[in-house]
Protein backbone atom coordinates (compact mmCIF):
# COMPACT_ATOMS: atom_id res chain seq x y z
CA UNK A 1 0.00 0.00 0.00
CA UNK A 2 1.30 3.44 -0.90
CA UNK A 3 2.08 5.59 2.17
CA UNK A 4 -0.66 8.02 3.18
CA UNK A 5 -0.18 11.76 2.68
CA UNK A 6 -0.66 14.13 5.62
CA UNK A 7 -4.03 15.07 4.14
CA UNK A 8 -5.17 11.45 4.07
CA UNK A 9 -4.03 10.86 7.65
CA UNK A 10 -6.04 13.90 8.75
CA UNK A 11 -9.22 12.80 7.01
CA UNK A 12 -8.96 9.27 8.39
CA UNK A 13 -8.53 10.57 11.96
CA UNK A 14 -11.57 12.81 11.52
CA UNK A 15 -13.54 9.93 10.07
CA UNK A 16 -12.82 7.73 13.09
CA UNK A 17 -13.90 10.51 15.45
CA UNK A 18 -17.22 11.19 13.72
CA UNK A 19 -18.37 7.89 12.26
CA UNK A 20 -19.58 6.38 15.54
CA UNK A 21 -21.71 9.42 16.34
CA UNK A 22 -23.24 9.51 12.89
CA UNK A 23 -23.93 5.80 12.63
CA UNK A 24 -27.15 5.89 14.63
CA UNK A 25 -28.55 8.73 12.49
CA UNK A 26 -27.78 6.92 9.24
CA UNK A 27 -29.50 3.80 10.50
CA UNK A 28 -32.79 5.70 10.83
CA UNK A 29 -32.98 6.04 7.04
CA UNK A 30 -34.74 8.62 4.86
CA UNK A 31 -37.94 8.80 6.90
CA UNK A 32 -36.08 10.32 9.85
CA UNK A 33 -34.31 12.58 7.38
CA UNK A 34 -37.56 13.84 5.90
CA UNK A 35 -38.99 14.62 9.33
CA UNK A 36 -35.86 16.56 10.30
CA UNK A 37 -35.29 18.36 7.04
CA UNK A 38 -37.64 20.19 4.66
CA UNK A 39 -40.52 20.52 7.15
CA UNK A 40 -40.38 24.29 6.73
CA UNK A 41 -38.70 24.13 3.36
CA UNK A 42 -35.67 26.06 4.59
CA UNK A 43 -33.28 23.53 6.11
CA UNK A 44 -30.08 22.47 4.39
CA UNK A 45 -29.79 19.34 2.27
CA UNK A 46 -26.23 18.04 2.63
CA UNK A 47 -24.75 16.31 -0.40
CA UNK A 48 -21.55 14.35 -0.92
CA UNK A 49 -19.70 13.72 -4.18
CA UNK A 50 -18.04 10.36 -4.83
CA UNK A 51 -15.83 10.60 -7.91
CA UNK A 52 -14.33 14.02 -8.58
CA UNK A 53 -13.57 13.81 -12.29
CA UNK A 54 -15.21 16.00 -14.90
CA UNK A 55 -18.60 14.28 -14.84
CA UNK A 56 -18.75 14.21 -11.05
CA UNK A 57 -17.77 17.86 -10.77
CA UNK A 58 -20.44 18.83 -13.28
CA UNK A 59 -23.02 16.72 -11.44
CA UNK A 60 -22.23 18.59 -8.21
CA UNK A 61 -22.91 21.91 -9.96
CA UNK A 62 -26.16 20.54 -11.40
CA UNK A 63 -27.19 19.38 -7.93
CA UNK A 64 -26.51 22.75 -6.34
CA UNK A 65 -28.43 24.41 -9.17
CA UNK A 66 -31.47 22.53 -7.86
CA UNK A 67 -31.91 24.84 -4.86
CA UNK A 68 -30.23 27.30 -2.52
CA UNK A 69 -30.92 24.87 0.34
CA UNK A 70 -28.40 22.39 -1.08
CA UNK A 71 -24.84 22.33 0.29
CA UNK A 72 -21.92 20.25 -0.90
CA UNK A 73 -20.26 19.15 2.35
CA UNK A 74 -18.07 16.14 1.47
CA UNK A 75 -15.98 14.81 -1.41
CA UNK A 76 -14.24 11.50 -2.12
CA UNK A 77 -11.93 10.25 -4.86
CA UNK A 78 -9.14 7.75 -5.45
CA UNK A 79 -6.70 10.54 -6.19
CA UNK A 80 -5.98 13.53 -3.98
CA UNK A 81 -4.91 15.56 -7.01
CA UNK A 82 -8.25 15.05 -8.73
CA UNK A 83 -10.20 15.87 -5.58
CA UNK A 84 -8.21 19.06 -5.05
CA UNK A 85 -8.81 20.29 -8.63
CA UNK A 86 -12.53 19.57 -8.35
CA UNK A 87 -12.72 21.24 -4.96
CA UNK A 88 -11.15 24.43 -6.29
CA UNK A 89 -13.45 24.48 -9.29
CA UNK A 90 -16.60 23.94 -7.25
CA UNK A 91 -15.66 26.52 -4.63
CA UNK A 92 -15.44 29.11 -7.40
CA UNK A 93 -18.58 27.95 -9.19
CA UNK A 94 -20.84 27.85 -6.12
CA UNK A 95 -19.22 29.85 -3.31
CA UNK A 96 -22.49 30.25 -1.35
CA UNK A 97 -23.26 26.52 -1.41
CA UNK A 98 -19.81 24.99 -1.22
CA UNK A 99 -19.04 23.90 2.35
CA UNK A 100 -16.41 21.16 2.07
CA UNK A 101 -13.91 21.35 4.93
CA UNK A 102 -10.54 19.62 4.96
CA UNK A 103 -11.77 16.87 7.27
CA UNK A 104 -14.56 16.03 4.81
CA UNK A 105 -12.21 15.32 1.90
CA UNK A 106 -11.57 11.59 1.63
CA UNK A 107 -8.99 9.87 -0.57
CA UNK A 108 -8.37 6.24 -1.43
CA UNK A 109 -10.18 3.01 -2.21
CA UNK A 110 -12.22 3.29 1.00
CA UNK A 111 -12.95 7.01 0.60
CA UNK A 112 -16.59 6.37 -0.28
CA UNK A 113 -17.13 4.55 3.02
CA UNK A 114 -15.83 7.53 4.97
CA UNK A 115 -17.99 9.93 2.99
CA UNK A 116 -21.13 7.86 3.62
CA UNK A 117 -20.43 8.07 7.36
CA UNK A 118 -19.69 11.80 7.30
CA UNK A 119 -23.23 13.16 7.73
CA UNK A 120 -24.52 13.56 4.17
CA UNK A 121 -28.17 13.22 3.16
CA UNK A 122 -27.73 12.66 -0.59
CA UNK A 123 -24.80 11.16 -2.51
CA UNK A 124 -23.76 11.78 -6.09
CA UNK A 125 -22.02 8.65 -7.43
CA UNK A 126 -19.73 9.31 -10.39
CA UNK A 127 -16.50 7.33 -9.87
CA UNK A 128 -14.60 4.90 -12.09
CA UNK A 129 -17.46 2.77 -13.47
CA UNK A 130 -15.97 -0.46 -12.10
CA UNK A 131 -16.87 0.60 -8.55
CA UNK A 132 -20.43 1.82 -9.10
CA UNK A 133 -22.32 -1.33 -7.98
CA UNK A 134 -20.35 -1.56 -4.72
CA UNK A 135 -20.77 2.13 -3.94
CA UNK A 136 -24.45 2.16 -4.90
CA UNK A 137 -25.13 -0.77 -2.55
CA UNK A 138 -23.22 0.91 0.26
CA UNK A 139 -25.08 4.20 -0.23
CA UNK A 140 -28.48 2.51 -0.17
CA UNK A 141 -27.54 0.39 2.84
CA UNK A 142 -26.55 3.63 4.59
CA UNK A 143 -30.00 5.11 3.88
CA UNK A 144 -28.90 7.80 1.42
CA UNK A 145 -30.82 9.27 -1.46
CA UNK A 146 -28.78 8.75 -4.62
CA UNK A 147 -27.89 10.22 -7.96
CA UNK A 148 -25.93 7.49 -9.76
CA UNK A 149 -24.07 7.90 -13.02
CA UNK A 150 -24.23 5.22 -15.68
CA UNK A 151 -23.34 2.45 -16.30
CA UNK A 152 -24.82 0.71 -13.28
CA UNK A 153 -22.69 -2.36 -13.85
CA UNK A 154 -20.07 -3.40 -16.41
CA UNK A 155 -20.59 -7.14 -15.97
CA UNK A 156 -23.66 -9.17 -15.04
CA UNK A 157 -22.53 -10.13 -11.50
CA UNK A 158 -21.89 -6.45 -10.76
CA UNK A 159 -25.18 -5.41 -12.32
CA UNK A 160 -27.03 -7.87 -10.09
CA UNK A 161 -25.55 -6.08 -7.07
CA UNK A 162 -27.04 -2.84 -8.43
CA UNK A 163 -30.37 -4.55 -9.13
CA UNK A 164 -30.58 -5.73 -5.53
CA UNK A 165 -29.60 -2.26 -4.28
CA UNK A 166 -32.37 -0.72 -6.37
CA UNK A 167 -34.92 -3.02 -4.78
CA UNK A 168 -33.64 -2.12 -1.32
CA UNK A 169 -33.85 1.59 -2.17
CA UNK A 170 -37.48 1.14 -3.19
CA UNK A 171 -38.28 -0.66 0.06
CA UNK A 172 -36.59 2.08 2.08
CA UNK A 173 -38.34 4.90 0.22
CA UNK A 174 -35.07 6.33 -1.12
CA UNK A 175 -34.89 8.52 -4.19
CA UNK A 176 -32.71 7.01 -6.92
CA UNK A 177 -32.02 8.94 -10.11
CA UNK A 178 -29.91 7.55 -12.93
CA UNK A 179 -27.37 9.42 -15.03
CA UNK A 180 -29.16 8.23 -18.19
CA UNK A 181 -29.87 11.89 -18.72
CA UNK A 182 -31.86 11.92 -21.99
CA UNK A 183 -34.91 10.67 -20.11
CA UNK A 184 -34.94 14.06 -18.41
CA UNK A 185 -34.69 16.17 -21.57
CA UNK A 186 -38.10 17.91 -21.94
CA UNK A 187 -37.95 17.88 -25.75
CA UNK A 188 -37.06 14.20 -25.87
CA UNK A 189 -39.81 13.43 -23.36
CA UNK A 190 -42.46 15.20 -25.42
CA UNK A 191 -41.26 13.60 -28.66
CA UNK A 192 -41.20 10.15 -27.08
CA UNK A 193 -44.69 10.68 -25.68
CA UNK A 194 -45.97 11.23 -29.20
CA UNK A 195 -44.19 8.11 -30.42
CA UNK A 196 -45.86 6.14 -27.63
CA UNK A 197 -49.21 7.72 -28.54
CA UNK A 198 -48.91 6.32 -32.08
CA UNK A 199 -47.76 9.33 -34.09
CA UNK A 200 -45.51 7.11 -36.26
CA UNK A 201 -47.65 3.98 -36.01
CA UNK A 202 -46.10 0.71 -34.89
CA UNK A 203 -42.34 0.82 -34.50
CA UNK A 204 -40.55 -1.30 -37.10
CA UNK A 205 -36.87 -0.54 -36.48
CA UNK A 206 -34.60 1.88 -34.63
CA UNK A 207 -31.18 3.13 -35.67
CA UNK A 208 -28.91 4.38 -32.89
CA UNK A 209 -25.82 6.40 -33.79
CA UNK A 210 -23.14 7.36 -31.27
CA UNK A 211 -20.30 8.18 -33.63
CA UNK A 212 -17.73 10.25 -31.80
CA UNK A 213 -14.04 11.04 -31.47
CA UNK A 214 -11.60 9.35 -29.06
CA UNK A 215 -12.07 10.22 -25.42
CA UNK A 216 -9.18 12.02 -23.74
CA UNK A 217 -6.23 9.76 -22.95
CA UNK A 218 -3.89 10.37 -20.05
CA UNK A 219 -0.19 9.75 -20.53
CA UNK A 220 1.68 7.54 -18.10
CA UNK A 221 3.51 9.60 -15.48
CA UNK A 222 7.01 8.85 -14.25
CA UNK A 223 6.94 6.52 -11.27
CA UNK A 224 3.35 5.38 -11.67
CA UNK A 225 2.71 1.72 -10.98
CA UNK A 226 0.62 -0.21 -13.50
CA UNK A 227 -2.40 -0.07 -11.17
CA UNK A 228 -2.02 3.67 -10.62
CA UNK A 229 -1.73 4.30 -14.35
CA UNK A 230 -4.79 2.24 -15.24
CA UNK A 231 -6.87 3.89 -12.53
CA UNK A 232 -5.67 7.31 -13.73
CA UNK A 233 -6.56 6.44 -17.34
CA UNK A 234 -9.50 4.20 -16.40
CA UNK A 235 -11.84 5.12 -19.23
CA UNK A 236 -9.68 3.14 -21.69
CA UNK A 237 -9.55 -0.17 -19.81
CA UNK A 238 -12.42 -2.62 -20.16
CA UNK A 239 -12.22 -3.99 -16.64
CA UNK A 240 -12.73 -0.46 -15.33
CA UNK A 241 -15.10 1.08 -17.91
CA UNK A 242 -16.95 -1.66 -19.79
CA UNK A 243 -15.85 -0.16 -23.13
CA UNK A 244 -17.82 2.32 -25.24
CA UNK A 245 -20.98 0.22 -25.19
CA UNK A 246 -21.22 1.07 -21.48
CA UNK A 247 -19.82 4.60 -21.69
CA UNK A 248 -21.47 6.02 -24.81
CA UNK A 249 -23.79 3.65 -26.67
CA UNK A 250 -25.67 2.99 -23.44
CA UNK A 251 -27.36 6.39 -23.80
CA UNK A 252 -28.59 5.47 -27.26
CA UNK A 253 -29.83 1.98 -26.50
CA UNK A 254 -31.47 3.34 -23.35
CA UNK A 255 -33.61 5.55 -25.60
CA UNK A 256 -34.47 2.67 -27.92
CA UNK A 257 -35.45 0.57 -24.90
CA UNK A 258 -37.62 3.45 -23.69
CA UNK A 259 -39.32 3.65 -27.09
CA UNK A 260 -40.06 -0.08 -26.96
CA UNK A 261 -41.53 -0.07 -23.47
CA UNK A 262 -38.40 -1.12 -21.56
CA UNK A 263 -38.69 -4.82 -22.33
CA UNK A 264 -35.61 -6.99 -22.88
CA UNK A 265 -34.78 -8.20 -26.41
CA UNK A 266 -34.93 -11.81 -27.55
CA UNK A 267 -31.34 -11.97 -28.75
CA UNK A 268 -28.30 -9.88 -29.55
CA UNK A 269 -25.31 -10.15 -31.87
CA UNK A 270 -22.70 -7.74 -33.16
CA UNK A 271 -19.20 -7.03 -34.33
CA UNK A 272 -16.36 -4.66 -33.56
CA UNK A 273 -12.65 -4.24 -33.25
CA UNK A 274 -9.66 -2.04 -32.58
CA UNK A 275 -8.26 -0.40 -35.68
CA UNK A 276 -6.81 3.05 -34.95
CA UNK A 277 -6.79 3.36 -31.15
CA UNK A 278 -3.86 0.99 -30.75
CA UNK A 279 -1.26 3.02 -28.88
CA UNK A 280 -0.45 1.98 -25.28
CA UNK A 281 -2.37 4.87 -23.74
CA UNK A 282 -5.50 3.71 -25.60
CA UNK A 283 -5.75 0.67 -23.33
CA UNK A 284 -7.55 -2.46 -24.50
CA UNK A 285 -10.88 -1.15 -25.78
CA UNK A 286 -12.44 -1.56 -29.20
CA UNK A 287 -12.70 1.67 -31.18
CA UNK A 288 -15.83 0.63 -33.08
CA UNK A 289 -18.89 -1.53 -32.40
CA UNK A 290 -22.04 -2.48 -34.30
CA UNK A 291 -24.76 -4.36 -32.46
CA UNK A 292 -28.21 -5.71 -33.33
CA UNK A 293 -30.99 -6.34 -30.80
CA UNK A 294 -33.92 -8.48 -31.96
CA UNK A 295 -37.22 -8.23 -30.07
CA UNK A 296 -40.10 -10.70 -29.81
CA UNK A 297 -42.38 -8.50 -31.92
CA UNK A 298 -39.90 -8.48 -34.80
CA UNK A 299 -38.46 -5.03 -34.15
CA UNK A 300 -34.73 -4.68 -34.63
CA UNK A 301 -32.51 -2.06 -33.04
CA UNK A 302 -29.21 -1.27 -34.73
CA UNK A 303 -26.62 0.37 -32.48
CA UNK A 304 -23.47 1.93 -33.93
CA UNK A 305 -20.67 3.50 -31.94
CA UNK A 306 -17.21 4.60 -33.02
CA UNK A 307 -14.33 6.49 -31.39
CA UNK A 308 -11.88 7.25 -34.17
CA UNK A 309 -10.32 10.55 -35.17
CA UNK A 310 -11.14 12.31 -38.46
CA UNK A 311 -14.32 10.31 -39.12
CA UNK A 312 -18.00 11.21 -39.52
CA UNK A 313 -19.57 12.14 -36.19
CA UNK A 314 -23.20 11.99 -35.20
CA UNK A 315 -25.21 11.25 -32.09
CA UNK A 316 -28.89 10.71 -32.80
CA UNK A 317 -31.80 8.28 -32.67
CA UNK A 318 -34.00 7.42 -35.66
CA UNK A 319 -37.25 5.56 -34.96
CA UNK A 320 -39.08 4.18 -37.99
CA UNK A 321 -42.75 3.25 -37.82
CA UNK A 322 -45.57 2.11 -40.09
CA UNK A 323 -46.92 5.67 -40.38
CA UNK A 324 -43.82 7.80 -40.18
CA UNK A 325 -40.42 8.36 -38.60
CA UNK A 326 -38.99 10.16 -35.62
CA UNK A 327 -35.76 12.12 -35.32
CA UNK A 328 -35.61 11.93 -31.53
CA UNK A 329 -32.86 14.43 -30.72
CA UNK A 330 -34.17 16.72 -33.44
CA UNK A 331 -37.54 16.66 -31.59
CA UNK A 332 -39.22 15.94 -34.93
CA UNK A 333 -41.86 13.57 -36.31
CA UNK A 334 -42.57 13.22 -40.04
CA UNK A 335 -45.04 11.14 -42.05
CA UNK A 336 -48.80 11.00 -41.65
CA UNK A 337 -48.20 13.31 -38.69
CA UNK A 338 -45.75 16.22 -38.98
CA UNK A 339 -44.72 17.79 -35.71
CA UNK A 340 -41.74 19.61 -34.20
CA UNK A 341 -41.09 20.58 -30.59
CA UNK A 342 -40.25 24.27 -30.75
CA UNK A 343 -39.90 25.25 -27.10
CA UNK A 344 -36.48 26.44 -25.83
CA UNK A 345 -34.09 23.62 -24.99
CA UNK A 346 -33.39 23.01 -21.32
CA UNK A 347 -30.32 21.61 -19.60
CA UNK A 348 -31.28 17.97 -19.01
CA UNK A 349 -28.55 17.60 -16.38
CA UNK A 350 -30.11 20.40 -14.36
CA UNK A 351 -33.59 18.94 -14.90
CA UNK A 352 -32.68 15.50 -13.53
CA UNK A 353 -31.26 17.01 -10.35
CA UNK A 354 -34.12 19.49 -9.97
CA UNK A 355 -36.59 16.60 -10.10
CA UNK A 356 -34.48 14.46 -7.76
CA UNK A 357 -34.36 17.10 -5.03
CA UNK A 358 -37.97 18.15 -5.54
CA UNK A 359 -39.02 14.53 -4.97
CA UNK A 360 -36.95 14.35 -1.79
CA UNK A 361 -38.43 17.57 -0.41
CA UNK A 362 -41.95 16.37 -1.20
CA UNK A 363 -41.40 12.94 0.37
CA UNK A 364 -42.29 11.31 -2.97
CA UNK A 365 -38.93 9.89 -4.09
CA UNK A 366 -38.21 9.23 -7.77
CA UNK A 367 -37.01 5.70 -8.48
CA UNK A 368 -35.28 4.91 -11.81
CA UNK A 369 -34.10 1.46 -10.77
CA UNK A 370 -35.93 -0.67 -13.31
CA UNK A 371 -34.89 1.02 -16.54
CA UNK A 372 -31.41 1.96 -15.41
CA UNK A 373 -30.58 -1.69 -14.74
CA UNK A 374 -32.15 -2.93 -17.98
CA UNK A 375 -30.25 -0.37 -20.05
CA UNK A 376 -27.00 -1.27 -18.30
CA UNK A 377 -27.72 -4.92 -19.10
CA UNK A 378 -28.22 -3.96 -22.76
CA UNK A 379 -24.82 -2.25 -22.76
CA UNK A 380 -23.18 -5.33 -21.24
CA UNK A 381 -24.96 -7.54 -23.77
CA UNK A 382 -23.65 -5.37 -26.59
CA UNK A 383 -20.09 -5.72 -25.35
CA UNK A 384 -20.35 -9.50 -24.95
CA UNK A 385 -21.85 -9.87 -28.42
CA UNK A 386 -19.31 -7.60 -30.10
CA UNK A 387 -16.36 -9.17 -28.26
CA UNK A 388 -17.35 -12.77 -28.84
CA UNK A 389 -18.97 -12.68 -32.27
CA UNK A 390 -21.74 -14.89 -30.90
CA UNK A 391 -25.52 -14.62 -31.22
CA UNK A 392 -26.84 -14.70 -27.67
CA UNK A 393 -30.27 -15.26 -26.20
CA UNK A 394 -31.18 -12.76 -23.49
CA UNK A 395 -31.22 -15.54 -20.91
CA UNK A 396 -27.61 -16.39 -21.85
CA UNK A 397 -26.55 -12.79 -21.36
CA UNK A 398 -28.17 -12.56 -17.94
CA UNK A 399 -26.57 -15.81 -16.80
CA UNK A 400 -23.03 -14.61 -17.61
CA UNK A 401 -20.66 -15.33 -14.74
CA UNK A 402 -17.72 -13.18 -15.82
CA UNK A 403 -16.82 -10.61 -13.18
CA UNK A 404 -14.19 -7.88 -13.37
CA UNK A 405 -14.18 -7.50 -9.58
CA UNK A 406 -10.92 -8.12 -7.71
CA UNK A 407 -10.65 -9.91 -4.36
CA UNK A 408 -8.94 -6.87 -2.87
CA UNK A 409 -8.11 -3.30 -3.89
CA UNK A 410 -4.95 -1.35 -3.17
CA UNK A 411 -2.08 0.34 -4.91
CA UNK A 412 0.00 -2.77 -4.36
CA UNK A 413 -2.38 -4.95 -6.41
CA UNK A 414 -1.51 -6.03 -9.95
CA UNK A 415 -4.29 -5.20 -12.44
CA UNK A 416 -5.86 -8.06 -14.42
CA UNK A 417 -4.62 -6.76 -17.79
CA UNK A 418 -0.95 -6.04 -18.57
CA UNK A 419 0.82 -4.46 -21.53
CA UNK A 420 2.72 -6.65 -24.00
CA UNK A 421 6.41 -6.36 -24.97
CA UNK A 422 5.77 -3.25 -27.08
CA UNK A 423 3.68 -1.59 -24.39
CA UNK A 424 0.38 -2.30 -26.13
CA UNK A 425 -2.47 -4.04 -24.36
CA UNK A 426 -4.08 -7.20 -25.76
CA UNK A 427 -7.54 -6.96 -27.24
CA UNK A 428 -10.43 -9.40 -27.40
CA UNK A 429 -10.65 -11.81 -30.33
CA UNK A 430 -14.05 -12.88 -31.58
CA UNK A 431 -14.02 -16.62 -31.03
CA UNK A 432 -15.10 -19.41 -28.71
CA UNK A 433 -12.29 -18.68 -26.25
CA UNK A 434 -13.59 -15.16 -25.70
CA UNK A 435 -17.15 -16.47 -25.36
CA UNK A 436 -16.03 -18.94 -22.72
CA UNK A 437 -14.57 -16.08 -20.67
CA UNK A 438 -18.02 -14.55 -20.36
CA UNK A 439 -19.73 -17.84 -19.57
CA UNK A 440 -17.41 -19.03 -16.82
Amino acid sequence: MRPLSDHQRTTRRSFLRTSAALGSTAALGPFALQSRVYAAGSDVIRIGLIGCGGRGTEAAVNAMNAGKDIRLVAMADLFEERLKASRERLAKAKPDQFAVKDDHCFVGFDAYEMLLASGVDVVLIAPTSHFIPTILKAAVDAGKHVFCEKPHGIDIPGLKISMAACETAKQKGLALVSGLCWRYDPGVRETMKRVHDGAIGDIVTIQENYLSSPYVVRERRPGQSEMEYQMWNWYHFNWLSGDQTAQQLIHSIDKSSWALGDKPPRQVYGLGGRQTMIEPQSGDQFDHHAVVFEYDNGVRVFGLTRDQADCYRETNDYIFGTKGRCNLLGYRIEGETNWHYDKPRQNMYDVEHAELFASIRAGKPIHNGSYMCLSSALAIAAQIACYTGASLKWEEVMSSKRSFALPRYGWDIEPPVKPGPEGRYPTALQDKTELDKWRI
